[in-house]
């Protein structure tokens, strides 16, 4: 009873209230512990994305190798269908009892699917099971991730000083770029310390049980997060609305929201997850070459994501925003001409830099518009919902599409329209968006 008092009563102590001196330290520890948890919360789920044809021929067996491509492609889709779910579910719950306690128990559900995957066996041993099991998995990943950029997102936002929200936002796109680097980077060390038989054998397994042996790093550093003033002051100022009412007030912002996400997400998912797959199969590139790539290009967006989000807190969001949109209208598809001449590991590192710039472009400042689009009381439910909701309908299966889309026209180029029509569509959103970057959170 008395260990309850005490956390409550630390947690109820405003920012205002704590030595000068701690401030900066606390700052730092919640920029460390939501980026570090953040990267760790993507490895696991994106790992999946990078192993799909081994996971394919194990979990998937079909009459062809395209077959079990598409059966394991719709499995890390089926991920994106509890992600909705897990943001109205775990937003509410950031909403209500703190962020420190959402972002705790995310890390936990996420290693319990990652851990799933790691011990599950193949369709040779346990037949339909094995599948089974994987969807399972991967619903309880899709779950934990939907509340993730929202609670994420909310905390560094509402930690920020004052004219550095941006900058600390953007940490949240960095780190999800680092959890794509990271993932990368092990699934090629995997890959390439290993035979293609020794891979199927087990080695395929190695890249979940590393995510699942360092998640109590992240589950340690964000038990011991301090609860943002700007949360609590809200918390007192008025009671969390009830979650229907709630949508109905936002709706607008949602539908902007919304329209801001989809090139975000079309990029993450298309460019970057989908492109080892892409490479391997249209290009023909050895897999750890392309894996290679996205590790590069993985790092240029962990580094420039908080440069531009930094440079959006001078000169606003907006503007970077639609250069970055701009940007990906015009020149995804001569790039994808580009790749698919004469391809070559050196040639796809080149190119999904260039996109990877101008992902930091969008990225760093898009994750702060998140957060100023909506109040203290609903940050993280909206945050989540829209992202989420963004990812069920343009990202989660966006592997899948492209993929039945180049076999359904017989065109390598298919991906480019994909990512094309997204910048159209976010550009669009963004011209009707108020820029708040010098206004203070409500």
């Amino acid at each position: 009873m008395a260990s309850q008092t005490n956390a409550s009563t630390r947690d109820a102590v405003p920012v205002s209230a704590v030595p000068a001196i701690s401030i900066g330290a606390m700052r730092r520890r919640v920029v460390l512990a939501a980026t570090i948890g953040n990267t760790l919360e993507w490895y696991d789920f994106l790992i999946y994305g990078f192993l799909l044809i081994t996971i394919g021929k194990l979990f998937f067996p079909a009459a062809s190798e395209l077959g079990s491509l598409l059966f394991s492609v719709a499995t890390f889709g089926v991920g994106f269908v509890m992600r909705p779910i897990g943001a109205v579910v775990l937003g509410v719950y950031a909403d209500r009892a703190g962020r420190r306690a959402a972002l705790t128990l995310m890390i936990f559900i996420m290693a319990s699917g990652t851990g799933l995957i790691a011990v599950a066996p193949t369709y040779a041993s346990i037949g339909i099971a094995a599948p089974l099991l994987i969807v399972i998995a991967r619903l309880l990943q899709g779950f934990s991730c939907g509340g993730e950029l929202g609670g994420a997102t909310a905390i560094l936002a509402e930690t920020a000083p004052e004219g550095r929200r941006g900058l600390y936002a953007s940490w949240q796109a960095a780190s999800q770029a680092a959890g794509l680097l990271l993932g990368a980077l092990v699934t090629m060390l995997v890959s390439l310390s290993m035979t293609p038989a020794e891979l199927e054998a087990g080695g395929w397994r190695w890249p979940f049980w590393i995510g699942l042996v360092i998640a109590p790093v992240g589950i340690y550093l964000r038990s011991r997060l301090e609860e943002p003033e700007v949360f609590l002051k809200a918390r007192r100022r008025a009671p969390v609305p009830l979650f229907r009412q709630a949508l109905y007030e936002q709706r607008r912002a949602l539908v902007t929201g919304i329209g801001v996400a989809v090139l975000f997400v079309a990029c993450a998912y298309v460019l970057f997850v989908y492109m080892p797959t892409f490479a391997v199969r249209q290009l023909g590139l050895p897999f750890s070459h392309a894996l290679i790539a996205t590790t590069v290009s993985a790092g240029v967006v962990t580094v420039s994501s908080p440069i531009f989000g930094a440079l959006s807190d001078r000169c606003g969001r907006k503007p970077l925003l639609l250069a970055g949109a701009l940007v990906f209208a015009l020149l995804t598809h001569p790039a994808f001409v580009a790749i698919s001449t004469e391809p070559s590991a050196g040639k796809l590192a080149v190119v999904q830099s260039g996109f990877a710039l101008a992902m930091a472009m969008y990225a760093g400042p898009a994750i702060s518009v998140f957060a100023e689009l909506y109040p203290t009381q609903l940050r993280s439910t909206a945050v989540s919902l829209v992202y989420n909701m963004t990812v069920a309908l343009v990202g989660g299966f966006a592997p899948l599409t492209v993929t039945w889309l180049i076999v359904l026209t017989g065109n390598p180029l298919a991906p480019a329209f994909y990512v094309v029509a997204a910048a159209v569509v976010s550009a669009a959103a963004l011209l009707g968006l108020r820029d708040r970057f010098r206004e203070p959170l409500g």
